[in-house]
């Protein structure tokens, strides 16, 4: 919202010293100047007119002031949203539009309220949607039949995009990219993509059906369903989980079946052993989709969350199931690439576990950062065998910071956890999140730099009205309010709506000394700021 700056031309020889000044309701007392020619008929000029009180106008503001601003923290913090099998929203598939809106209403307010700033929310649990899509059927977990839209039709992507943003958090899309059916997922009907793509999709010992990961052709819908999404929904990043091939106790610990795309590549002159081959397919889909999303839109970033070890020993000591050799997931070689931009290792053990440590994990994953990608820990909130549940998230974020250094961040599986334990988010907001934090900068994507924002301000009482608009900026997504009250600069982070602010001219015996306001982007990059005195 605008406010109306009424701009005054004060006659010469009154107030000399303002030329001009921003006022609001005020009217000033005015005498009529004096006339220096001589009339014909002289007559007794009239008392001045008094129209109000006089006022003491407030002086211009300084729209050069330059000073040392304070930085502003930063810090991702997330938390997994899942829709396979209603683990978290919607909590049940029969659920009214209504209360699937309020459930996610309620979500993101406690993120908001807890100084949380994104969401990764599940939109593609297995080959099908939580959201408008002609490539693949409406999910069963949200309405209780594939293929069946909800009642009335909305789309809850779009929906779960507004209401975060509106809330200053990151919306990220969570897909699992090669799951075609889960075994909670009803009947498989004709809309099923385990019907409409057969040629792709084989079937896994316990129930669950898996796309081909060599195919081409499952490369090339992924591909499509990605790109999809990405074009047409305002998202803030797209995010892969852990499963690639299959875990082995899927299909029962036998061989993943995929012998005719094995055979074709041999029969084409392939060298590759089979394992290296699998792992080959999957890092070439991973090259392929993160390059896909940066060519779409620049500033919508991709992150992965594999599991938490690479292969036992890597650190020494680290025991456990191998993801490069169960997955065929090299996931040390996607962050030495930097095919991501942001990558959360699923450290699900306490700090001392004994051979899953999760500092030295995260030391290690640190290591392999070679290309200076943002590494945000994921953290078994939920479900982690310790007695003090609260004090070991506390801690492990404590540890996180220690490495990560500027760069600190986490993701909390899921956000169950934050609620299932009344000790947790009491534990979190007064501790480690008792302030809010922007997300780290994300500097290896080029950005077109924000302009600096016109701030206004103007008197009203015992505050001072700032605002400022949008216009002419460039991709804003947040703003940083600073105040300065005797001498010491206090600091705001508000959503893109909020335009205008009353600020308290003093708060006890503090005095209100100067007001400025920066932009921030898609990808944490700050704006110039413009500051104002305030006498």
């Amino acid at each position: 919202m605008k406010m109306n700056i009424i701009k005054l031309t004060v006659l010469a020889g009154v107030f000399a010293s303002y030329t001009s000044c921003s006022v609001q309701n005020n009217t000033i007392k005015t005498t009529p100047a004096k006339n220096t020619s001589k009339p014909n008929n002289p007559v007794k000029p009239k008392d001045p007119v008094t129209t109000v009180k006089p006022v003491t106008p407030v002086p211009p503001a300084d729209e050069n002031f330059r000073t040392v601003l304070p930085e502003v923290k930063r810090e991702f913090r997330g938390a997994w949203i899942a829709s396979v099998a209603n683990i978290n929203w919607p909590s049940r598939n029969n659920l009214t539009v209504d209360q699937q809106k309020a459930e996610a209403i309620s979500m993101l307010d406690m993120l908001k309220d807890n100084n949380f700033n994104a969401a990764i929310f599940q939109i593609r649990p297995s080959a099908d949607a939580l959201y408008t899509s002609n490539i693949e059927p409406w999910s069963y977990f949200l309405t209780g039949q594939t293929g069946t839209a909800p009642y009335p039709n909305y789309d809850p992507l779009q929906f779960w995009i507004e209401e975060a943003h509106k809330r200053g958090l990151e919306l990220h899309v969570w897909l699992n990219p090669y799951r075609a059916h889960h075994t909670n997922g009803g009947a498989v009907n004709s809309l099923s993509m385990v019907n409409k793509l057969s040629d792709i999709v084989v079937r896994l010992k316990n129930g669950m059906y898996w796309f081909d990961p060599a195919n081409p052709k499952t490369q090339g819908h992924v591909s499509n369903v990605v790109k999809d999404i990405v074009k047409r929904y305002d998202i803030d990043a797209i995010h892969f989980d852990d499963y690639f091939y299959p875990y082995a106790t899927y299909n029962r610990g036998a061989d993943f079946p995929d012998n005719a795309t094995w055979n074709e590549y041999l029969k084409n002159g392939g060298t590759l052993s089979r394992a290296d081959w699998r792992r080959d397919n999957v890092n070439k889909f991973v090259e392929r989709i993160y390059k896909e999303i940066h060519a779409e839109k620049d500033y919508v970033k991709f992150g992965i969350s594999p599991f938490g070890i690479w292969k036992p020993g890597y650190p020494a000591g680290i025991v456990g199931s191998s993801q490069y050799d169960e997955l065929y997931a090299d996931a040390k070689l996607w962050l030495n690439k930097g095919w991501v931009d942001y990558f959360s290792p699923q450290l699900y053990w306490p700090i001392d576990a004994q051979g899953q440590g999760f500092e030295a994990l995260l030391n290690w994953w640190k290591s392999e950062n070679t290309m200076n990608r943002h590494l945000w820990p994921g953290l078994n909130t939920v479900e982690i065998k310790v007695s003090d549940r609260p004090t070991e998230i506390k801690n492990q974020i404590q540890i996180s910071r220690q490495v990560l250094k500027n760069d600190a961040g986490e993701i909390h599986w899921s956000i169950a956890g934050l609620t299932k334990n009344a000790n947790m988010l009491p534990t979190l907001k007064n501790g480690p999140y008792s302030e809010k934090a922007l997300v780290p900068k994300t500097p290896w994507i080029k950005a077109v730099p924000l302009q600096t924002p016109t701030l206004f301000t103007a008197d009203n009482g015992s505050f001072v009205q700032a605002s400022w608009s949008t216009k002419n900026i460039g991709n804003v997504f947040q703003w940083i309010l600073f105040t300065q009250y005797d001498g010491v600069w206090e600091t705001e982070i508000l959503t893109l709506d909020n335009l205008s602010r009353d600020i308290p001219k003093s708060k006890g015996s503090r005095k209100l000394n100067a007001v400025a306001i920066k932009a921030v982007d898609r990808l944490g990059n700050e704006s110039d700021y413009m500051a104002r005195k305030i006498k």
